[in-house]
C-alpha cells in the first residue's frame, strides 16, 4: 500500500492500492484520516470553478471510437463536471486528458498531462442551439489510471461506482478495483405499446453533424426506448437521435441491440437518455 499526498500543502493524503481486490473496502489510512475530520472531507468534495481544457476519448464501441476537445466546468480531486458536443450514458468510461493542478492529483504528478479514466455519474441534456452546440452535461468520477480489463473487449459495458464508507472513493492503478459492472438484465417497468410511429434516425458523428440518417417506423415505443425497423449497421454502445416529424420531439437514444426479425428485416432496440418519449 502506498500512499500519495494530492491535496492542498500535502495535508490530506489519497491511497494507491497496488494488489487486486474484487471490490472496494474500507482503508484503514483513510479511515484514520477522514472518517471523523468533517471539516477536511467536506474540503475534498468543494467543486473548484476551473475551466481547463480537456481532452475526452470515448471508445463507443470495438471499432468506433471519438475524441473531443471540452472544458472543465469544476473539478475536485475526485472528479469533474463538463459539457460534451456528442452524447454519452451514466456508467460509461471516458479518458479524460487534462493539464491537471498537481495538488489535485492522485498519480502521475511529474507529468504534463493527467490521464484519468472517468466514470460517467449523471447526466443532463442540453439545448445545442443555446449551449454552443452542447448536448450533454456529465458529471464524472476520476477512478484509475487504467481502465478494467473488461473494458477492452467490451467499451460499451457500464460500470457503477464501489464507495468508500466515509463517502469517497480510491484513484486506484487499475480503476477495475473501484468499479463493478452494472446488472443489465432487462427490468421494464413501463409497457410497450405497438405502434408504427414515423421517426428518422441520425447517428452522431464529428461537429456536431449526423451521419448516416434514415427515415423508418416504430415496430413499438414506450416512454423508456423503442424498436424500430432498420437498414443501418449498428453496433450496441452507439449513440442516434431520434426525432418525429409531426410531433416535433426529438431525443438521445443509445443502441442496446440489433437483431434481424422472422420477416429478415432488421431492427434496432433503442433505450432514450436524458428524457422520456411522449406517448
Amino acid at each position: 500500500m502506498k500512499a500519495n499526498k494530492f491535496a492542498a500543502k500535502g495535508r490530506l493524503a489519497l491511497i494507491q492500492l497496488t494488489g487486486p481486490v474484487d471490490r472496494i473496502s474500507k482503508s484503514n489510512f483513510l479511515g484514520r484520516n477522514l472518517a471523523h475530520e468533517d471539516k477536511k472531507s467536506r474540503r475534498l468534495r468543494e467543486r473548484i470553478a476551473l475551466s481547463l481544457p480537456v481532452r475526452v476519448t470515448c471508445r463507443e464501441t470495438i471499432d468506433h471510437e471519438w475524441v473531443e476537445m471540452s472544458r472543465l466546468v469544476d473539478v475536485t480531486p475526485f472528479g469533474a463536471r463538463l459539457r460534451l458536443k456528442r452524447p454519452t450514458e451514466v456508467g460509461r468510461l471516458l479518458l479524460l486528458t487534462l493539464a491537471m493542478p498537481r495538488q489535485l492529483r492522485c498519480f502521475d504528478h511529474v507529468e504534463d498531462q493527467y490521464r484519468v479514466w472517468s466514470l460517467v455519474r449523471n447526466l443532463r441534456t442540453l439545448n445545442p442551439q443555446s449551449e454552443n452546440g452542447a448536448v450533454v452535461e456529465i458529471g464524472v468520477a476520476f477512478v484509475g489510471k487504467r481502465p478494467p480489463k473488461s473494458f477492452a473487449n467490451d467499451p460499451a459495458r457500464r460500470y457503477e461506482i464501489l464507495p468508500l464508507q466515509s463517502g469517497l472513493w480510491a484513484v486506484r492503478e487499475e480503476s477495475g478495483e473501484v468499479l463493478a459492472h452494472v446488472d443489465t438484465t432487462e427490468k421494464r417497468d413501463v409497457s410497450r405499446h405497438t405502434i408504427p410511429l414515423e421517426v428518422t434516425i441520425e447517428v452522431f458523428a464529428d461537429n456536431g453533424t449526423f451521419s448516416p440518417v434514415e427515415s423508418t417506423v416504430t415496430e413499438n415505443v414506450s416512454s423508456k426506448g423503442a424498436a424500430v425497423f432498420t437498414t443501418l449497421d449498428l453496433k450496441p454502445g452507439r449513440f442516434v437521435r431520434v426525432s418525429s416529424p409531426y410531433s416535433g420531439t426529438n431525443i438521445i437514444a443509445v443502441v442496446r441491440d440489433r437483431r434481424l426479425g422472422a420477416d429478415g428485416i432488421g431492427r434496432l432496440h433503442l433505450q432514450f437518455i436524458g428524457g422520456e418519449w411522449p406517448l
